[in-house]
């Protein structure tokens, strides 16, 4: 098969498999999950059933798929907050606002949030974030900037958990205060919040 064809191929395969994504998504937000047939979503993505059918077997396949794609968007928007700052307290920094901005830009979602928060791409997502942040904070740790009196794993999930609330909090300035909070727990007792 020449390389054209099989490029075109690939490409009108991902344009659908993102158009399906999209399209399911907008129905369940504005309908709710329970009302959402594979008719509508073929409809909404303008391709037939029996073509839906060969990419999804099912509504529940396509959210998993959707939230897989979501996750790797923000973890790529993490990695790239990561590496436009040059010290580690100044990564760990940009990569906790992001991730709070990221909880609360989605906190209005009307997706189902138990379904998509299951299985293993999600696990597999946590554990990166995880690593990522515990990775700073070890760092962090070795230059003096962030507190070395407890483990960087738990440090991480202190972080995680407390800007992970962002979700729910009304504004953004409100998520930055959460965020001044948070990493003020994590800097060394003798790093005042005016010094840092």
């Amino acid at each position: 098969m020449p390389k054209l064809w099989t490029e075109t191929i690939e490409e009108h395969r991902r344009t659908v498999h993102d158009a399906t994504l999209d399209a399911t998504a907008a129905l369940v937000r504005e309908h709710g999950l329970a009302s959402v047939t594979m008719s509508q979503i073929a409809a909404a993505a303008g391709i037939g059933r029996a073509t839906l059918y060969k990419y999804f077997p099912d509504v529940e396949a396509i959210l998993v798929a959707w939230h897989d794609r979501l996750i790797t968007r923000h973890l790529r928007l993490l990695a790239e907050a990561r590496d436009a700052a040059t010290t580690p307290a100044d990564q760990l920094e940009a990569v906790l606002e992001a991730f709070a901005l990221i909880q609360h830009q989605h906190h209005d979602t009307e997706l189902p949030v138990a379904l998509l928060h299951r299985g293993e791409h999600v696990a597999q997502a946590r554990r990166q974030l995880q690593d990522l942040v515990s990775g700073l904070l070890a760092a962090g740790a070795q230059d003096r900037a962030i507190r070395s009196d407890i483990p960087p794993d738990e440090l991480a999930s202190y972080s995680l958990h407390a800007l992970a609330a962002a979700g729910s909090l009304p504004s953004e300035a409100a998520v930055r205060r959460l965020l001044a909070v948070t990493l003020a727990g994590l800097r060394p007792a003798c790093i005042t919040a005016t010094e840092a």
